[in-house]
């Protein structure tokens, strides 16, 4: 399988966001789930169960959940193929990067730790990040949703 994501530039400055990603030869797709940093307590039926604390808490959770289900499904990291963030508000300046609850530097962390070429100031995943007033529940931040190929 070949998987080569191209790198976004604006000005000659590269953007933390992939401009797209080219996969030949995969055995398949993986899409995955929204992932949120629910607790193993956790009862979606009852709303019932908690989540995994503050911001930067969620964002660890919530990759952690990612790269697991990635490789329990025969993938992983490395096969990443587009991520789309969902992030609550507020958004103090308007915009959703201007929010408390996006974290690039717990992703960027992550990253550094289990996959550096998906670094910001590396060669990062396409991706989107889209702002929201709510997710499932009112204490969950951020949601997450990937997409990787299928190595042969």
């Amino acid at each position: 399988m070949e998987l080569v994501t191209h790198k976004k530039f604006k000005s000659g400055r590269l953007m933390p966001w992939g401009k797209g990603t080219v996969v030949r030869g995969a055995k398949g797709m993986v899409y995955l789930c929204g992932n949120t940093a629910t607790a193993r307590d956790y009862d979606p039926t009852g709303a019932t169960g908690g989540f995994a604390g503050d911001p930067a808490a969620q964002w660890r959770e919530v990759l952690a959940n990612i790269k697991s289900d990635l490789e329990e499904l025969g993938s992983g990291l490395d096969h990443l193929v587009r991520l789309t963030f969902f992030v609550k508000g507020p958004f103090p300046n308007g915009g959703v990067l201007s929010s408390p609850n996006y974290r690039l530097d717990v992703l960027d962390d992550f990253f550094a730790e289990h996959c550096p070429k998906h670094c910001s100031d590396n060669n990062p995943a396409p991706s989107e990040v889209i702002g929201v007033a709510a997710l499932a529940q009112p204490d969950i931040v951020i949601e997450i949703v990937a997409v990787a190929a299928l190595p042969d």
